[in-house]
């Protein structure tokens, strides 16, 4: 279900602001370019997931072309990335005329909005005390042990033990729907979902002490830090009365480069609740900071997908109204 990557790496925002829009984006912008190639694919997942899904799941090639060029990827680039994400079946080309559109596959589709309801959630759930256990019985090999470790790493899956896998909400259903979906389905047979009973006797230290075996949160804290400090001056920008001249075009660029970096935090994130999380996780400031910075973004940035977000047709996709409910109490 999802990519996971190093947590974001971002660069001071004191450098001047080349393109006259926002130092913040600028600075963003200039550290892409030092890794377009390594972060394009991880890039143009983030566009889809979060501009191209709500407008249909489809985009004509061109347009996405056009689209990312201000954040230095090119014509080529663009392309080879988005045919691996075709041939790792996210993605189906339709062909209109000479042009084609790139759309979500039924696979994609549902990796997208599994990960859109992590993304754009105000809040995390309630936990009801119980924890998601998945055994591994019996041997593997150590190629599939590698891909089942990696798979339910990326459902924020902790390890306890070489055969124990830990998760304190995960739907476990979803989860094995996942693994048939990436290739495992030769794995499910040797794998005991388990549910724990309800344990209100035990204690806090030993819950923590299970969550210190199973992840490593000070990592995760840092990079939250990290994310919330080179992100803040760009909500200063946008709340001073010069911020409402930032251009439609440069909100939709920090709206992607917003997400982008955020996703990457998410990936890592095993979406513990409160009870199990340390005092004053930077993990809610982050959230609380993204939402307010995407909310002023959504309106200016959804202008400039209006104007060059095409279908091969020549059709301008129009957004589902249920966009305006991302990061909402509801």
């Amino acid at each position: 279900r999802r990519q996971r990557h190093a947590g974001a790496s971002v660069p001071r925002t004191s450098a001047p602001c080349r393109r006259g829009m926002s130092k913040v984006v600028d600075a963003r912008i200039a550290q892409l370019g030092n890794q377009a190639r390594v972060r394009a694919g991880s890039l143009i997942t983030t566009v889809f997931g979060d501009t191209v899904l709500p407008r249909g799941g489809r985009i004509w090639l061109g347009s996405l072309i056009g689209l990312l060029q201000p954040l230095g990827l090119g014509d080529r680039l663009v392309r080879t990335s988005v045919f691996r994400l075709a041939k790792d079946e996210w993605l189906y080309a339709e062909a209109h005329g000479r042009k084609a559109d790139y759309v979500l596959s039924p696979v994609g589709q549902r990796r997208f909005e599994e990960a859109s309801r992590q993304i754009y959630a105000l809040r995390t759930p309630q936990w009801d005390g119980r924890w998601r256990l998945i055994l591994s019985l019996g041997e593997l090999d150590i190629r599939r042990r590698e891909a089942l470790r990696r798979a339910l790493f990326w459902q924020g899956f902790g390890t306890v033990g070489a055969d124990c896998f830990v998760h304190p909400s995960a739907d476990l259903d979803t989860v094995f729907d996942a693994l048939q979906a990436e290739g495992l389905g030769d794995v499910r047979p040797r794998l005991m979902p388990l549910l724990s009973a309800d344990m209100p006797s035990v204690d806090t230290a030993t819950a923590a002490s299970l969550v210190q075996r199973a992840w490593n949160l000070d990592a995760l804290a840092e990079a939250y830090g990290d994310f919330v400090r080179f992100y803040r001056p760009l909500l200063n920008e946008l709340t001073r009365p010069r911020g409402k001249g930032l251009s439609d075009e440069t909100a939709f660029l920090a709206r992607v480069l917003l997400i982008h970096d955020y996703r990457r935090l998410l990936l890592r994130d095993p979406e513990l609740p409160d009870e199990l999380l340390p005092a004053d996780w930077p993990g809610h400031r982050a959230r609380e900071l993204c939402a307010d910075i995407y909310r002023r973004l959504l309106d200016p940035s959804e202008s400039h997908l209006d104007r060059h977000m095409l279908l091969a047709d020549g059709r301008v996709p129009s957004a589902d109204p249920a966009l305006t409910h991302r990061f909402s109490p509801d």
